[in-house]
């Protein structure tokens, strides 16, 4: 009897640790990395347009440079918002430029990226996730 008690108790502390374990992955899942997800993106849409810094908007958006040019500094535009407000995608002018919506909060220019079609809903989805994590330099 206390074989199979200590049988169960030992079953049941498994399962909690196997859907911990698979919690906590899922909540990694989740996670949006800058290097992994959004670097790619600013590389193959952005780079080009923004590559030196000298550019307009005064950014290089080229891997290395990057998260400096996005985290920190204020949007040229609009001085009392950032580019990229951790924590506050409402607040994060580089959220309003790709979405289109920079106009309606005081900005200038067009929608980004130039030239071309609107990030898809997904990859947005993806940059706005980043910012609500805290814009970390993952």
């Amino acid at each position: 009897m206390i074989k199979q008690v200590r049988r169960s108790v030992l079953t049941l502390l498994s399962a909690a640790a196997l859907v911990l374990l698979a919690s906590n992955q899922a909540l990694r899942a989740e996670e949006v990395s800058f290097k992994e997800h959004l670097t790619p993106v600013l590389k193959r849409q952005c780079a080009l347009c923004h590559l030196t810094g000298s550019e307009a908007g005064g950014m290089a958006l080229h891997p290395r440079a990057a998260y400096a040019s996005l985290v920190g500094p204020q949007a040229l535009a609009l001085p009392d918002m950032a580019r990229v407000s951790p924590g506050d995608p409402a607040h994060s002018y580089l959220i309003h430029k790709l979405r289109g919506t920079h106009l309606a909060v005081g900005g200038s220019g067009e929608r980004m990226p130039l030239g071309q079609a609107a990030l898809d809903d997904a990859t947005l989805a993806l940059f706005v996730a980043w910012v609500e994590q805290g814009a970390q330099n993952n």
